[in-house]
């Protein structure tokens, strides 16, 4: 839940040359400001349960994560965005391959040594998170945006809707880690003497994701009016098909939805309750569906809070580093005078944490 936007495609130099797309910042601000819910939720949180567990949780608990799950897949679909606006600016398309592929190697090295550092302040485990796919998601559209966007879209459309036919690789080991780091769940690798690496973003899907992202970018150079429009009817599509298909129940996320004795309201969570890790066809129909219509709503907003909100979404990377740091860090000051020790809440087994405090262990952010 990091950062994405046109600072990760353009260089320092070139920011100021870029006219930048309101609605985008206003977007990518709005879900900056919600991924602090989730972090500060991760970091400090007494729930013993996970909000997402519709037989136990409550709707405001619940919806403290679900509200989250719009970050990521905002973040990396914008990135794609951002990118091909760039390119736009760029007339020398291997000078856009090159900023692509060294800024993804970048980021994906940043993930693994200074944001994982951050999370466990130290290397007891390396997190592979959203930073990661971005990264490497970057380093492959280095090499695909020579295709034709024909070829591309049939790609982020065989990525996105037919990535769930693919079966869960178990266990994971140094002959199938390649494979699992495409498309597997959350997973566990070791590696002695290497530290324990905890795989949270699978690199396949999220590249779908990008792709989709950098193949509408020329609806943000058409007349506002058709953009509005074209953004408006595809985020109402991506909902309705996402209605039509969760309530089958047939195809589209491994975690079917059913009525729940606990009432009606407990059963529309179930039914709104979608697989992130990897982010399936409903939770990308969903979530995509509805930024899409913000999209479509604030680019000519100029109230304080939209205002507000585009600061945020111009610097993304400033923003994403200093509210971590002070998040996770935070949290351990407080844990070690409230226990007498540092403990990581969001990664601490219920069993072996402060019986009052311990939650749900290991929930990837």
């Amino acid at each position: 839940m990091q950062q994405v936007s046109t600072e990760y495609a353009v260089p320092v130099a070139t920011r100021a040359t870029v006219s930048r797309v309101q609605a985008i910042d206003i977007v990518r601000g709005l879900v900056m400001v919600i991924m602090a819910l989730d972090h500060v939720r991760d970091f400090w949180s007494p729930t013993t349960i996970r909000p997402e567990d519709v037989a136990q949780t409550t709707v405001l608990l619940f919806f403290t994560r679900f509200i989250t799950h719009f970050c990521a897949p905002t973040f990396v679909f914008l990135s794609g965005t951002s990118i091909w606006l760039y390119q736009q600016r760029q007339p020398d398309k291997m000078r856009v391959s090159w900023h692509l592929l060294t800024r993804g190697l970048w980021l994906a090295l940043l993930e693994v040594v200074l944001i994982s550092f951050m999370l466990f302040w130290g290397y007891s485990m390396v997190l592979l998170q959203v930073i990661w796919v971005i990264g490497w998601s970057m380093v492959a559209l280095a090499g695909l945006i020579w295709l034709p966007r024909w070829l591309l879209a049939v790609l982020a459309f065989v990525i996105i809707a037919g990535h769930n036919m693919l079966p869960n690789i178990q266990p994971v080991t140094a002959d199938n880690v390649a494979l699992a780091l495409l498309h597997n769940g959350p997973f566990v690798f070791n590696a002695p003497p290497l530290p324990p690496v905890l795989v949270a973003y699978s690199f396949g899907p999220w590249l779908g994701v990008m792709l989709a992202g950098y193949l509408i970018g020329p609806w943000f150079k058409l007349p506002l009016p058709q953009r509005t429009r074209l953004l408006r009817l595809a985020g109402i599509a991506l909902l309705v098909f996402f209605v039509a298909l969760r309530a089958t129940n047939w195809y589209g996320d491994p975690t079917p939805w059913s009525p729940q004795p606990r009432g009606l309201i407990y059963s529309v969570l179930s039914f709104i309750n979608i697989t992130k890790y990897p982010p399936s066809l409903l939770f990308l129909c969903l979530t995509l569906g509805i930024s899409l219509l913000l999209l479509s709503s604030v680019e000519t907003a100029t109230n304080r809070l939209s205002q507000w909100l585009r600061t945020y979404g111009q610097v993304p990377f400033f923003y994403y580093i200093p509210h971590l740091f002070l998040i996770s860090f935070g949290a351990l000051l407080w844990s070690m005078v409230a226990f007498g020790k540092p403990i990581n809440l969001s990664f601490t087994p219920p069993h072996s944490g402060p019986p009052t405090t311990t939650r749900a262990c290991c929930e990837p952010i």
